[in-house]
């Protein structure tokens, strides 16, 4: 066995060449995905308070924003709708003319190269904030099911590439593959929020999404942070009904969880880089506290390193341009 000191790791530290020769994990803009806001209206490009350089825009300013996206070599773009109208059974989440697409049909006749994927939740479209149908002041898993499946099939109908549920209902993937098999759709793949957690991480999205609960909170549905073994029976069962790519929410403080199922299963596996996580070093960043350049392509090379093929990142256009900018 070779020791110090013919031993020496630091030799291919030296250079910055050397360093890139053997590195073991890369990061590319083929792995991102850009979220979008989409809300009501026209001319609107408002910017999120607890969010810094992330807009909401109304869908006639969506054009040039998926322009700029497919410029940057960003592959793909995850969609979120703030509609105007909410009710107790979320109708406007499905309607033919709704927000989201409405959304899906703008920027595929702008980029139609552009792959658009589409959340499939009710929290944003229901008046209580929640991701269901509330029964009796609880979110009822089944009648949410049906409402989920018709969501999903009219963002396929309006053209969307992959559909993402992130209600974590249970039978939500079964329900929503066979709404899209007997409509024609099955060609259109599952992208699973698969083990979503009741994490404290998202209230920036809240804010950007206007989708805050009413009442009490998602935990009796959204999964209890402290466990991973329930995180690979949730995988588990969104790829036993059919979920294509799984994915995993948020990311930073759930890496053990990415790695985990990494090693278990072999489905292409995404992670998502939440609002809270951006918002953290957008702020410590403004304050000077930190590099905010080399910290995000630590933190996201960290997820990719942890398992993930795919990130969904707030930080997407800028990863890109730094990227470009070192080729």
């Amino acid at each position: 066995m070779v020791t110090f000191p013919q031993l020496r790791l630091r030799r291919l530290r030296r250079t910055e060449s050397l360093r890139a020769l053997i590195r073991e994990t890369r990061l590319q803009v083929g792995n991102l995905v850009y979220p979008l806001f989409v809300v009501e209206g026209n001319g609107i490009k408002q910017e999120i308070a607890s969010m810094p350089g992330v807009l909401r825009f109304s869908t006639d300013q969506l054009s040039r924003e998926a322009e700029e996206i497919a410029r940057l070599d960003i592959p793909a773009v995850i969609l979120f709708g703030v509609p105007d109208e909410k009710d107790e059974l979320a109708s406007s989440a499905y309607h033919p003319r709704g927000i989201i697409q409405r959304a899906i049909q703008a920027i595929k006749q702008s980029v139609p190269q552009l792959l658009v994927v589409t959340d499939v939740c009710l929290c944003e479209y229901t008046s209580h904030g929640h991701c269901g149908i509330v029964v009796n002041g609880d979110v009822d898993n089944d009648q949410t099911l049906a409402v989920l499946a018709k969501t999903a099939l009219s963002h396929a109908e309006a053209g969307a590439d992959l559909v993402a549920p992130s209600d974590m209902m249970d039978g939500r993937v079964k329900a929503i593959r066979q709404a899209l098999d007997e409509h024609g759709f099955e060609h259109v793949p599952i992208l699973s929020y698969a083990a979503k957690y009741a994490s404290a991480f998202y209230g920036p999205f809240r804010e950007a999404a206007e989708s805050t609960p009413q009442f009490g909170d998602r935990r009796s549905y959204q999964m209890d942070p402290p466990n991973l073994r329930e995180a690979l029976r949730e995988v588990e069962q969104d790829i036993n009904e059919g979920a294509d790519i799984i994915m995993i929410k948020p990311a930073l403080a759930y890496l053990d969880v990415l790695r985990q199922v990494r090693n278990t299963f072999n489905h292409p596996l995404a992670a998502y880089n939440v609002s809270g996580e951006y918002a953290m070093v957008k702020a410590a960043a403004q304050q000077g506290w930190l590099d905010e350049r080399r910290v995000v392509m630590e933190i996201l090379t960290a997820i990719r390193r942890a398992g993930a093929d795919i990130i969904l990142t707030y930080h997407a256009k800028e990863v890109a341009r730094w990227l470009q900018s070192i080729i």
